[in-house]
């Protein structure tokens, strides 16, 4: 990983950019006063206000949204990126982003969901990735305080090496018990496994493995996971943390019948996802897992 990105102070600059779906006016409208109320300024792009000519889930043509990408990460004065939203359309930007730029001037980058995309061309770059909720969807819902507090915090002070992590994890979670250090990655299931065969796959040796998905049926929860393993993805990993599966059906069974018999250490019910609470997890930051004490380690600084 590259140096740590300094933290968040009162009056910095933050970007938002929209790489995936659209938000609605209304809700785009008490983005720059949510960070407001945390002593920061907002600079929202272009296409946070823009709308694809032929395809209403998307927001804002593929150039739009890459260009906003790149102006965030090349401005000196912006000192963290933020997508407004996820949704759909991150991945179509992959092979157009250039990566000697995001290398030349990181920064903090904010999002889940669809930015498991972006999260997995960051990491492959050495770059820092938080896995948290966003200004123009979860943030801005009635009850997201508590997020966007548990946010600001990590963002707004020094997040060294050897920090422990160990939220309250959600009721039925379950773990496979051991101990194993890697590089933390991942994200979304349908992400991750649709990145599959691709350049931006993670190389997934010496990684610990995150997952979290919505609204996904349970056979189809199962033939993702059947995806993975069949890519060796699930044997390769050395341990597996999970987020919150939101679906009609629980598909905890799912999930250990692919993944309990793997001899690598588990842990399930992490407060990350499309639940709530939905905590911030760093990404592409060597991490512990020790799934018996029910935490994780820093190994690295995320933020100096």
């Amino acid at each position: 990983m590259s140096p740590p990105c300094r933290h968040l102070r009162r009056g910095d600059l933050v970007g938002v950019v929209a790489p995936a779906g659209p938000s609605t006016p209304e809700r785009m409208a008490r983005v720059a006063p949510l960070f407001e109320r945390y002593g920061l300024r907002a600079r929202l792009y272009p296409g946070c206000h823009a709308r694809h000519p032929q395809h209403d889930f998307l927001s804002g043509d593929d150039a739009t949204r890459l260009d906003d990408l790149h102006a965030a990460f090349a401005d000196p004065d912006v000192a963290a990126i933020f997508a407004a939203r996820g949704g759909w359309g991150s991945a179509r930007l992959l092979d157009r982003i250039d990566t000697a730029l995001l290398r030349a001037n990181p920064k903090p980058f904010v999002g889940f969901s669809d930015l498991t995309a972006l999260h997995a061309l960051l990491a492959r770059e050495g770059l820092v990735g938080i896995h948290a909720p966003m200004p123009a969807s979860n943030l801005v819902i009635e009850g997201a305080e508590a997020d966007a507090d548990a946010l600001f915090d990590v963002l707004m002070a020094p997040l060294p090496a050897g920090r422990r992590l160990a939220p309250t994890r959600a009721a039925g979670a379950w773990r496979v018990p051991g101990r194993a250090s890697g590089r933390l990655v991942g994200g979304n299931l349908s992400i991750v496994a649709a990145l599959c065969g691709t350049p931006w796959a993670w190389p997934i040796d010496d990684t610990i493995l995150f997952l979290e998905d919505v609204s996904e049926a349970l056979y189809r929860v199962d033939r993702l996971l059947t995806q993975l393993r069949l890519a060796g993805v699930l044997a390769g990993a050395r341990g597996f943390l999970l987020g919150s599966f939101t679906e009609d059906a629980d598909p905890a069974a799912v999930l250990r019948e692919h993944l309990a018999g793997l001899g690598k250490p588990v842990l399930s019910g992490w407060p990350a996802g499309h639940a709530e609470p939905n905590r911030p997890l760093p990404l592409g930051v060597r991490v512990t897992l020790d799934a018996s004490a029910g935490c994780l380690l820093l190994d690295e600084a995320v933020l100096a």
